[in-house]
């Protein structure tokens, strides 16, 4: 059996392991990346790409092509009515709107972009860093964790060969039924079958029908009637009808529901009723029904069943071996923010494996993964869950990850810097320039062609110190880190050639007394610390030592 070794193997080929595909990659990571299914999802599953995950697609130079792929900003609304045609409807927008009068918090807001459509570019993308490592149809048959690295067997399926693969870390990115979170020996905890739903993909010319109250999603009122998901709010759509909440029916398989397989939904429609969901006449009715149109031309494409549940892995870590995405925490999707936890997943451990695997960070660093990610999971499980239990409705909050705080020993906090009860901020963002938040945005002007119009585009993708000005007094500090062997960036927010657009906004929130403050900005955009220029050239190694847990 052949074997070969790469530094960091991921299993499973979704939107999280993707996205730390393409991050491994920037942080020239050498990986390799295995997927069993042959070929990204037909369904749309996920649809909501908050501004945070936006944000990392920025870095990741995808962020034009998932906007023009996802449905236009205008339509990001929600809908509320007894049917589609229901003349009393109520319709509103995200918890934020852009541009809704308050200050600017990013560069890039957020946008419903379904998963079958968010896929492709994630994968060409992928592909595109990393070329052949990245393989789909490939799946992982066994891995032994011996403390120093995993031994992994895996197969083409299309071909039946295996082979083995020594990797220095695995990483779980393979859903709620990880194989890799069951070899680990990982449990989940929280509970299951919050409810059950049977999930239609149909083309059908709705577009017209909604062209007046057209929105993301449309939930309707009517009890047990369940609601529709617009994919391209034209002829493409997905309808979600509730099963009930009996846990010992087809809801537990959790993907594509063949054609002649079937489903039992007794406990919607009739205690001794099963429907072969192979029988879209059927299916179709239920469309027509929940739209309230009688006569509406419908085709179903696939369905499949899937349960809610709100579970948490009970660690992220296990010697060689990660776990993310959901893998690691299973969220309710009343929010939108399961698959965007995930992405955030990644983006808190592409760097870590980095510096770890390049020498630059003792292993400990990667026990602040879980310190940073598992809280912040499970504030974003509640607020999910919460969201399920209000029957009155809920709206989208598509900028509750961007207030992330992390604390750990990847971050230096200051005296000033007062712990907050949880690492996210459901009262909103509320931009600051404190150890553990994300960098803030500020919108830059530059004379000239550039690519920098935010304080979010000087990070990356190493270390970076971020002054307010170009000050040479810094020079000789960032070039003690770099003789330490550690990578680090040297830039400031205002240049001869660079200004805010709104004069004084980076000095109004970095809170400073003094102008020679700067940040330490870890690569996935949080800060490390915050301080005024040592008087000793060799404290700031020191410092960025205590943040990478380095020998």
């Amino acid at each position: 059996m052949a074997e070969s070794h790469t530094s960091v193997l991921v299993v499973g080929g979704g939107p999280v392991g993707l996205a730390l595909s393409c991050l491994l990659s920037g942080q020239g990571v050498d990986h390799v990346l295995v997927e069993s299914r042959p070929a990204v999802s037909r369904h749309p599953r996920a649809r909501g790409v908050s501004a945070r995950s936006m944000e990392i697609f920025r870095r990741l130079g995808l962020e034009n092509a998932v906007r023009a792929a996802g449905l236009p900003a205008e339509q990001v609304s929600f809908y509320r009515g007894r049917d589609l045609v229901d003349p009393e409807y109520v319709r509103t927008g995200p918890a934020r709107e852009p541009g809704g009068g308050g200050p600017e918090h990013t560069p890039s807001p957020g946008l419903i972009c379904s998963q079958d459509v968010l896929e492709p570019l994630l994968l060409r993308r992928a592909r595109e860093l990393a070329g052949p490592r990245v393989r789909f149809g490939t799946r992982l048959l066994s891995f032994l964790d011996d403390g120093l690295g995993v031994q992994a067997v895996v197969e083409e399926r299309a071909t039946g060969r295996r082979y083995r693969l020594r990797a220095d870390w695995l990483v779980g990115c393979d859903g709620a039924s990880s194989t890799v979170r069951a070899g680990a020996g990982i449990a989940m905890e929280g509970p299951t079958g919050l409810g059950r739903y049977l999930s239609i993909r149909f083309e059908a010319p709705l577009g017209q029908v909604v062209a007046d109250r057209v929105s993301a999603s449309y939930f309707l009122t009517v009890p047990g009637r369940g609601g529709f998901m617009a994919v391209d709010n034209d002829r493409h759509w997905i309808y979600q009808y509730p099963l009930g909440a009996d846990p010992g029916t087809a809801a537990d398989l959790g993907t594509a529901v063949g054609s002649g397989t079937a489903v039992d939904v007794g406990t919607a429609v009739g205690p001794d009723t099963a429907v072969d969901v192979a029988d879209h006449r059927f299916l179709a009715g239920l469309v027509r029904t929940a739209a309230g149109v009688p006569d509406l031309d419908v085709t179903v494409r696939d369905t499949m069943t899937w349960r809610m549940d709100a579970q948490l892995a009970g660690s992220y870590r296990r010697s060689r071996v990660l776990l993310a995405g959901d893998a690691a925490h299973v969220v309710p999707p009343t929010g939108g923010h399961g698959m965007n936890t995930g992405i955030g997943d990644a983006d808190n451990l592409a760097w870590k494996l980095a510096a770890v695997t390049a020498g630059h960070a003792g292993e400990a660093l990667l026990d602040t993964y879980e310190t940073e990610r598992r809280p912040l999971a499970r504030q974003v499980i509640d607020i999910s869950t919460a969201n399920a239990a209000n029957r009155t409705g809920y709206r989208i909050d598509d900028e509750l990850l961007l207030t992330a705080a992390y604390r750990s020993a990847a971050v230096v906090p200051g005296p000033q810097d007062a712990d907050r009860p949880g690492v996210l901020d459901p009262a909103g963002c509320r931009p600051g320039c404190r150890p553990g938040e994300r960098v803030p945005h500020v919108r830059l002007t530059t004379a000239g062609a550039s690519d920098v119009t935010s304080t979010l585009d000087l990070t990356g993708p190493g270390l970076t110190l971020l002054t307010a000005d170009e000050d040479p007094r810094w020079q000789p500090h960032a070039e003690a880190v770099r003789r330490a062997g550690i990578p680090l960036a040297l830039r400031a927010v205002r240049t001869a050639s660079r200004r805010e657009a709104e004069p004084g906004q980076w000095a109004y929130l970095l809170g400073a007394e003094h102008a020679d403050t700067a940040l330490l900005v870890r690569p996935d955009g949080h800060i490390a610390w915050r301080g005024v220029r040592p008087a000793d050239p060799a404290t700031l190694p020191a410092l960025v030592r205590r943040v990478l847990a380095a020998p």
